[in-house]
């Protein structure tokens, strides 16, 4: 692993080192999804467990531990994260997509941290440290604990093992135990401005960097990774829908779109809303520019009070997205919702 960071986290960094003259057992580092959290934690335990950690906090990459954790062995070092993001990249925590399957199982993966992968860190926070230096632990994404898990790790939070500091990263501080939020030291990651991401996803050869970006909300890791993919025939059909809604829309766009992951379709709405809101006080767009004269229509027809309340549901179903009974029927409500709010 390169010592790199991004960009737009030198100055968070920076901060960040202060506080190892008088390590907090536990860190919760926040903010939002597509920023490279994951990656700067796990820099961090790099740097932590590093022999011959340099001047600004960095690890040396060439010690021994060094070695071992480029080779993701380090006797000290435990990663613990949901089934689904095991066979991707470590900014996997912030996407929607789920691992690999092998051919052997047609079982999903988990999308949850489980008490299990909490219990098996019992053995490694009882032994002693490889060279009497700290045990770190990165956990990630903070909010994929189920309940069971995380009282298991309240317990640990509650009475740290001497030696051991965790490092955890969540999207979203409001779907955490308050219990777990105060046992462990915040630390928000902010959000870079427009002008440097767009200037880090040129410098990643992006092509269409600017539409990328304001449609992953300025997040400049969220942006690369659908370029990659570079596919937007899904998130244009709702765009349409959105566009002109329809009863009779909305109920065929609900099926075509059933099998794309919810959560993501919840966030495309959230932003249009956003957008049409922005229009309407301000005459501003932030996500979706191309689509400036559909949005321009609608706020001028819809009334706050309907466009408040489409705000506020989309915002409510964000929380249950990643669990619905049936995913068709989770949309056809949402697209009818929204159709009769411009109606």
């Amino acid at each position: 692993m390169s010592n790199s960071i991004y960009p737009w986290q030198e100055s968070s960094w920076q901060q960040l080192q202060l506080l190892r003259q008088r390590m907090p057992h536990a860190i919760l580092f926040h903010g939002a999804a597509g920023i490279g959290k994951s990656d700067f934690i796990e820099r961090f335990a790099q740097g932590l467990l590093c022999e011959a950690v340099l001047p600004d906090g960095h690890a040396c990459g060439q010690c021994a531990s060094c070695g071992w954790f480029s080779q993701q062995n380090h006797p000290d070092y435990r990663r613990v994260r949901p089934e689904a993001l095991e066979d991707e990249p470590a900014e996997g925590e912030e996407g929607d997509g789920e691992a690999k399957k092998t051919a052997k199982s047609t079982k999903a993966p988990s999308k949850e941290i489980k008490i299990e992968q909490i219990r098996n860190l019992a053995d490694f926070m009882n032994i002693s440290t490889h060279r009497q230096g700290l045990r770190v632990v990165v956990l990630y994404p903070a909010e994929a604990l189920n309940m069971p898990a995380s009282n298991a790790l309240l317990k640990t939070l509650e009475e740290p093992p001497p030696g051991t500091v965790f490092l955890l990263a969540s999207n979203s501080l409001d779907r955490l135990l308050p219990t777990i939020l105060s046992r462990c030291r915040k630390f928000a990651l902010p959000m870079p401005s427009h002008a440097e991401a767009l200037a880090w996803l040129k410098t990643q050869g992006v092509p269409d960097a600017d539409s990328w970006l304001r449609e992953q909300g300025g997040a400049p890791l969220a942006a690369m990774a659908q370029a990659e993919v570079g596919n937007r025939d899904d998130l244009e059909v709702l765009l349409q829908l959105l566009a002109h809604p329809s009863v009779e829309g909305a109920l065929k766009v609900a099926d075509k779109l059933q099998k794309v992951p919810l959560s993501a379709q919840v966030s495309w709405l959230q932003r249009w809303l956003y957008d049409v809101f922005s229009y309407k006080l301000a005459g501003n767009i932030r996500y979706y520019p191309r689509y400036q004269k559909e949005l321009a229509s609608l706020a001028g027809k819809i009334h706050v009070s309907r466009l408040l309340a489409a705000i506020k549901g989309a915002n409510e179903r964000r929380a249950t997205a990643d669990h619905p009974l049936s995913p068709k029927l989770f949309l056809e409500d949402m697209l009818l919702e929204y159709a009769a709010c411009c109606a």
